[in-house]
């Protein structure tokens, strides 16, 4: 099985601070795989240093077989990479802001076009893609920039809490925008959240990050049975010692 993400030993330590600690993961190719755990787990900068970012200060981390920090180039023209803080410009409309993005990966007036079309029909906003992004709601906006994440069909999409701060039914929407997109065009997807419920119905697979350490790994079903849980939040209670 060809593998998208290979990690192995990586460590990032900002001055006394160890971020990352020995970590190795793998990702197969056309999976949802999601990265789960506590605020300062090391989710964020594990994500980062894959989009090249970051550098790490030991180990190696492949995408496709590409080094990250040896060939960063070509790393960056097979993946986007969606920050949690990620914010589209205030005074364009989404439409406008489509345009602007594609045409970093776009060869042509042609190419922008189906591009920006295909990012329309992601995020389903219709008329409101006329509308300035600063009149959207938070949901809106994710919806945008979620589109502007996987319109370009990239081989591997790297979302930092995408339903962030959402309600249920903007949620449900982007859970909805990733499932179908990898199931039809195939795009790996590497994701963290802290809803682990929601990563239990999105992922095909899950790492439980700790301490920058990944201290279980599996099928959601697989973990819960493992360890006799009822869901994937007992299980990282169980696993890291709360429970």
């Amino acid at each position: 099985m060809t593998h998208a993400i290979e990690i192995t030993d990586l460590t990032k330590n900002f001055g006394s601070i160890h971020a990352l600690s020995h970590l190795n993961l793998s990702v197969s190719s056309g999976e949802i795989f999601g990265l789960i755990g506590p605020n300062g787990a090391g989710k964020t900068t594990a994500l980062r240093i894959i989009s090249t970012l970051l550098l790490p200060t030991s180990g190696t981390v492949k995408v496709f077989g590409l080094d990250v920090v040896r060939e960063a180039d070509e790393v960056r023209k097979i993946i986007t990479y969606l920050p949690e803080e990620a914010g589209a410009y205030r005074n364009l409309s989404g439409r406008e802001y489509l345009e602007f993005m594609a045409k970093f990966r776009s060869k042509d007036k042609n190419e922008t076009r189906d591009t920006v079309k295909e990012a329309a029909e992601i995020c389903g906003l219709g008329e409101r893609l006329k509308d300035k992004a600063k009149t959207y709601s938070k949901g809106m906006k994710r919806r945008l920039l979620v589109a502007r994440a996987l319109m370009t069909k990239p081989k591997l999409a790297i979302l930092d809490e995408p339903t962030s701060g959402l309600d249920v039914l903007h949620s449900y929407h982007v859970r909805e925008i990733i499932k179908s997109y990898v199931k039809e065009h195939g795009v790996t997807v590497l994701l963290s959240s802290h809803n682990m419920l929601e990563v239990e119905h999105l992922c095909d697979r899950v790492a439980l990050v700790s301490k920058g350490q990944v201290v279980a790994e599996g099928r959601p079903q697989e973990l819960k049975e493992k360890f006799g849980s009822a869901n994937l939040e007992e299980v990282f209670a169980k696993v890291v010692g709360f429970a």
